[in-house]
């Protein structure tokens, strides 16, 4: 191999077409690639309507669960509302908490969020007491609880009506499910929902809606509680897209139109939320949000309480709720330098331990000064960085808890219960979970998990690839097809943006540096064959392969068409996601990068 082919070949080893198609304009290509083939499954996906949400009372046990709030809420019953601490939970629960109160405004109704380091993930036993001894005689769980067999029991003792609200991942069998009044899972054993894939603000929004029209009497609410409910759909898309769920059948419609509302919420918390991340001008869609706002509201449940997350979302107004907007904006910052500091060390130990080769086919580690509420994060940018599913865990007080993250391929739930048996609990789905072990049992839930790993891991798997769409044109990429592109948003799992494969490029000049520390690219390319119209390829980050790059080299290409408008100008530029150069008659499979994007979520 040429010395020139070495140096810049990187992580990426492969390029994966989502179709062969080469038939129809280029939105029809990627609508082919992405299995939308008809007109009217087209229409249906480009146009999603609210009509398309599925009846809440297909949910088990969520008619029972919605009569008993609400009759609880006529009584004047206390009831508590018991969430989560991410971003999801903290939605969920405050969509519950705005509908129930314009029900009924001088309801009796708490809410209760556990401390993530001290109480840890899901239904506690101490804090059912504690709800109890305040006087609660119903709690509704939002965004756990399915495993919560114990809490439940002791509400059961305590004559409390615990309803749980989830969608992590349920036992197999009905009898191994917590033995509450209720238990609203769509993925319940003998639930036959159309659509299993909502997050907990996802079905907490299916209950408020069935509160709406128990309350009504009817299928037609009042103006004004449809008016909350059209404004809930914003917390709800904040959740759904924070929560990394497929951005697909009912939560693409909620995304799609909770992000058009957002702006015109009457929820003042939000505003300045928008407005602390530096969105006052800016769009607000799936990347905002992953970026910008999700951050800010998962960072104060990291290092501080989620208390102040939910108190943006429902009661803070004015003066403090930008107060509180601008505090989660601190701790953002502060967690981010945590989890640089975390993430440079756990590099370091997983390759010093030999976890990032092709043996160990999974990263575990845990570290006495590690912070339980990051560790998840730098789980993902492990992820992304070595490809294999992840664990780091916390030391401290002769336990070890933690977060982990997966690959496509590797169900985590599945490989922990494999390794149960060194586990005090564990708890989550196929791609992320959390658990905790006796820090004496540290070393052998290591080993049981390499093992799992080892043997359901090939290396194969873990090779970095990328996929696009199809195959286009330079002069395929106009301001018109790139509108009707952006009409496949919201982008996010499940529907990633759209990626295109530019072939047959020239490169004109050579690659050109720019912003104020000099760390973009810009490629200023052209179809090779007619030398026409000229577009620039923005590599974020790219600064490193500006040496690696010939001037006037034929390369191949996968971008994200986007079209730049700026003082006015409109221009078409697609970022780029990874490249190569194509050395005539050579080999040519290889990368100048990695094939990973500039900007990272920080959401899990």
């Amino acid at each position: 191999m040429p010395e020139t082919e070495a140096v810049i070949r990187g992580i990426t080893r492969s390029w994966i077409p989502r179709s062969a198609s080469v038939d129809g304009t280029l939105v029809d290509r990627v609508l082919a690639a992405r299995g939308i083939n008809s007109g009217a499954s087209a229409e249906v996906f480009l146009n999603p309507s609210l009509a398309e949400l599925h009846d809440p009372s297909l949910i088990p046990d969520l008619d029972r669960a919605a009569e008993r709030i609400l009759s609880a809420i006529r009584a004047g019953e206390r009831v508590t509302i018991y969430g989560d601490y991410d971003v999801d939970g903290v939605t969920a629960t405050a969509i519950l908490y705005h509908l129930i109160h314009a029900i009924e405004p001088s309801c009796n109704l708490s809410t209760y969020i556990p401390h993530r380091v001290d109480e840890g993930y899901g239904l506690n036993t101490d804090a059912i007491r504690a709800i109890a001894d305040e006087g609660s005689r119903v709690v509704v769980s939002v965004d756990c609880g399915i495993t919560g067999v114990e809490p439940a029991l002791v509400a059961k003792e305590l004559g409390v009506d615990l309803i749980i609200t989830d969608h992590h991942n349920p036992p197999d069998q009905l009898d191994a499910m917590p033995d509450a009044f209720a238990v609203v899972h769509p993925r319940r054993p003998d639930s036959s929902y159309p659509f299993g894939e909502l997050c907990g603000a996802g079905v907490a929004y299916k209950l408020a809606w069935r509160l709406a029209t128990l309350h009504a009497g009817s299928e037609k609410v009042s103006p004004p509680i449809r008016a909350v409910l059209l404004d809930l759909l914003a917390l709800a898309a904040l959740g759904t897209i924070a929560d990394i769920v497929p951005l697909v059948n009912e939560n693409r419609v909620i995304v799609r139109h909770g992000l058009r509302r957002i702006r015109s919420v009457r929820i003042e918390g939000i505003h300045a939320l928008i407005r602390a991340s530096g969105l006052d001008s800016d769009s607000v869609d799936t990347e905002a949000v992953g970026f910008r706002l999700a951050p800010r509201l998962n960072a104060v449940g990291r290092i501080g309480h989620a208390r102040e997350a939910l108190e943006l979302l429902t009661t803070a107004t004015g003066n403090h709720a930008r107060d509180l907007a601008e505090r989660l904006t601190h701790l953002n910052e502060d967690r981010r330098a945590q989890e640089y500091k975390i993430l440079t060390q756990a590099i370091e130990m997983a390759e010093s331990s030999g976890m990032t080769g092709d043996r160990d086919r999974a990263i575990v580690l845990a570290h006495d000064d590690w912070h339980p509420g990051i560790v998840g994060i730098v789980c993902s940018r492990l992820v992304d960085r070595f490809a294999r599913p992840t664990i780091l865990m916390c030391r401290g007080d002769g336990v070890c808890k933690g977060s982990g993250r997966s690959i496509d391929g590797f169900n985590l739930h599945a490989a922990l219960e494999a390794c149960d048996e060194h586990l005090e609990s564990f708890g989550g789905h196929d791609m992320a979970a959390g658990m905790r072990c006796r820090d004496d049992a540290f070393d052998s839930f290591r080993e049981g998990f390499l093992t799992h790993a080892r043997a359901s891991l090939t290396p194969e798997d873990l090779v970095r690839s990328t996929s696009y769409d199809t195959n286009a044109r330079v002069h395929e990429l106009s301001a018109h097809a790139i509108g009707q592109l952006d009409r496949l948003a919201p982008f996010g799992a499940g529907n990633p943006p759209v990626r295109v494969r530019l072939t047959n490029l020239r490169l004109n000049g050579s690659p050109e540096q720019f912003g104020k520390a000099g760390n973009h690219l810009s490629l200023r390319v052209s179809d090779a064959s007619d030398r026409g119209a000229v577009i620039r390829l923005i590599g974020w980050n790219w600064w490193q392969h500006s040496g690696s790059i010939p001037a006037g080299s034929l390369l191949e290409a996968i971008v994200e068409p986007r079209v730049s408008r700026w003082n006015r100008n409109t221009r078409i530029e697609p970022v780029l996601v990874d490249a190569r150069v194509v050395i005539p008659g050579g080999d040519s499979d290889y990368s100048v990068v990695e094939g990973v994007d500039a900007k990272r979520s920080a959401l899990n």
